[in-house]
C-alpha cells in the first residue's frame, strides 16, 4: 500500500470512499448518562439526539488509546497519516501522537504524520481529501506535509447551533442566559481561532438569521475561495445545508462542495439542526 489516513471518527467521509484500505477511522467513544455507544459504522443518530435531550447530563466523549493508532499505524504503507480533532477541543490528537512514537520504536525510519485539523467534523474530512490528492499526484512525503499544515493554517471552521442545550449542560452557557436565548430565540454564529479553539462570532434572533450572519463571515473572510473544497456537515438538517451551500455560492465561487451528515462526535457537538461549514 502506498499510503494510509488514519482519521478519528469525529472526521465524516463521503460515501465512496468508506470502506477503502487507505483509509481507516480511530472510533472515539460517546457517554450519554451512563451509556456508552461507539462512534463507529453502528452509530445511530437519531437514537443518539434522542438519548441526549432525555439526558439531565451533557454528553461526553473518550478519545482512541494510543494503543489503537499503534495498530492502526501497523499495515504496511510507505506513507501513514493521521488526522485529528483539534487538539484544545480532544486528546484525540494527543493519543495518536503517542500512538506514532510507540510505532516508531519498532519503525524508527517510518514515514509518518499526525495532523492537528485545529478543526473537526468536515475540516478533518477536507484535510484527508487533500492528502489523498497529493498522494495521488505522487508528491514526495517531506512536501505534501509541508503543504498539508499550510492548507491547514489557511482553513476556517464555522458552524451555528439550533439547540443550545449541550452548550448549557457542559456550563458553557449558564441556565439563565440558556433560558433567556430560548425564550428570545438567539442563535450564536461560532468559530474556530487559529489555535484551534472555539469562539463566538456573532448571534442573530432566529435560526435562518444565524445562518445568514455566517454565510456573511464566511463570504468576508475566505481566501482565494475559487480554488478551495467547501465543506458542510449538518445534524439532521439536510435542506438547511444547501440553503447555507446556496447563499455562499450565490455570494462567491468554490472549487467544489460536499455535504455531510454528522457522525457521532460531531452530532454531539452541533446537536440537532447544527451546521458546520469549513473552507
Amino acid at each position: 500500500m502506498k499510503y494510509k489516513i488514519v482519521i478519528d471518527s469525529c472526521c465524516e467521509l463521503p460515501e465512496e470512499l468508506k470502506g477503502r484500505e487507505e483509509f481507516e477511522s480511530a472510533p472515539l467513544t460517546l457517554n450519554v448518562n451512563g451509556e456508552e455507544i461507539v462512534d463507529d459504522a453502528t452509530f445511530d443518530q437519531a437514537s443518539f439526539l434522542r438519548k441526549v435531550a432525555a439526558s439531565p447530563k451533557c454528553p461526553k466523549s473518550a478519545c482512541p488509546s494510543p494503543d489503537y493508532y499503534k495498530r492502526a499505524y501497523e499495515c504496511g504503507a510507505e506513507h501513514i497519516y493521521a488526522i485529528t480533532l483539534s487538539a484544545e477541543l480532544s486528546g484525540s490528537y494527543n493519543s495518536a501522537v503517542l500512538g506514532m512514537n510507540l510505532y516508531r520504536e519498532k519503525h524508527p525510519d517510518a514515514k509518518i504524520h499526525v495532523f492537528n485539523s485545529r478543526s473537526a467534523s468536515v475540516g478533518e474530512t477536507l484535510i484527508a481529501l487533500k492528502i489523498r490528492e497529493l498522494e495521488e499526484s505522487g508528491m514526495d512525503f517531506a512536501e505534501l506535509v509541508e503543504t498539508v499544515e499550510t492548507y491547514i493554517d489557511g482553513q476556517h471552521t464555522y458552524f451555528t447551533l439550533e439547540n443550545l442545550d449541550t452548550l448549557r449542560k457542559n456550563g458553557r452557557l449558564s441556565t439563565v442566559k440558556a433560558f433567556a436565548a430560548s425564550v428570545l430565540k438567539i442563535k450564536p454564529v461560532m468559530g474556530s481561532t487559529p489555535e484551534g479553539t472555539i469562539q463566538q462570532l456573532d448571534q442573530a434572533r432566529g435560526i435562518n438569521k444565524a445562518l445568514l450572519k455566517m454565510v456573511d463571515h464566511i463570504v468576508n473572510e475566505a481566501a482565494d475561495s475559487e480554488e478551495k473544497v467547501l465543506g458542510i456537515s449538518c445534524c439532521n438538517c439536510r435542506e438547511r445545508a444547501e440553503m447555507v451551500r446556496d447563499a455562499i455560492r450565490e455570494r462567491m465561487t468554490v472549487k467544489d462542495v460536499i455535504i455531510l451528515d454528522t457522525a457521532g462526535v460531531s452530532s454531539m457537538y452541533a446537536n440537532d439542526g447544527g451546521i458546520i461549514v469549513v473552507i
